[in-house]
């Protein structure tokens, strides 16, 4: 799965680089969105897989708290590259003949920037507030990977403060990107319910059903996760919703696009071809 999981988003990212029609903003930040993925897969299940292979299930403090801290930035990163998304689609939908003049190439490096910067203080938050905890020596996590909430659960002192820090992060670092995508798309229905035509509304709302997709797998499985973590008692159906989070989302995510994207397809076949 692992395995599937990153040759897909590679053939995405090699396919979006190695074609000349695809060197538009859409594609850009799609390109960027595998590399999160990537990075977010890539922080869990290596791990896991080699505790399988040697039949040893310790990670070190360190080692949790550098696992943490890339998990919630690559976490955060696709969060902030899908928000950039629905905002590309608005300017694409409500501004057509703007949009190469909006979303021109220095506009487009700033907002990955904006997105990287933004993703880096969620991570640094999560890490500094996690390392101001006291842990009791050999505990053993009831999960597959070192998550904040959890780890909060199995803190020595008081973690009053810090249950309300994490919420407080969680509502910021989560609310900014679920506001902008949603006010995108308040903005895209209000522009395609003005056009006459059933074909152009069709043609026009075609475009956002990718990103629509996993807008919705992304952030109702991320959801799932930490509202499961606040309120259930039973670690091991928590840890099987943060499988789906934290491996299934982005196995799923290049199928997604490249089966509803013609120019992927297209793509992807002249890219095996060429390899063929």
């Amino acid at each position: 799965m692992y395995l599937v999981t990153m040759l897909g988003n590679l053939l995405i990212i090699l396919a979006i680089s190695s074609d000349s029609h695809l060197h538009t903003p859409m594609y850009f930040f799609l390109s960027n969105l595998s590399i999160a993925d990537i990075g977010f897969i890539s922080t869990t299940v290596p791990k896991v897989i080699f505790n399988i292979q040697s039949h040893c299930r310790v990670i070190s403090y360190a080692g949790c708290l550098s696992q943490l801290s890339f998990f919630n930035f690559f976490g955060c990163l696709d969060s902030a590259l899908l928000t950039v998304m629905a905002y590309d689609r608005f300017v694409a939908i409500c501004y057509p003949l703007h949009y190469l003049v909006i979303m021109n190439p220095h506009r487009c490096s700033l907002l990955l920037l904006v997105c990287f910067l933004f993703s880096l203080l969620d991570s640094q938050l999560h890490c500094l507030m996690i390392s101001q905890l006291s842990f009791c020596t050999n505990m053993e996590i009831p999960h597959f990977f070192c998550d904040p909430p959890q780890l909060l659960k199995l803190a020595c002192n008081d973690t009053s403060t810090n249950k309300i820090l994490a919420y407080c992060i969680g509502a910021i670092f989560g609310g900014i990107p679920i506001s902008g995508i949603f006010f995108s798309y308040y903005k895209i229905v209000s522009s395609i319910l003005k056009i006459s035509s059933s074909g152009g509304k069709y043609k026009a709302f075609s475009t956002c059903g990718s990103h629509l997709s996993v807008v919705f797998l992304f952030y109702g499985t991320g959801l799932g996760v930490y509202l499961g973590s606040a309120v259930s008692r039973f670690p091991r159906k928590v840890a099987g919703v943060s499988v789906v989070y934290a491996v299934i989302t982005p196995l799923l995510n290049p199928f997604i696009y490249s089966l509803r994207n013609r120019d992927i397809k297209k793509a992807l076949q002249r890219l095996l071809n060429r390899i063929g």
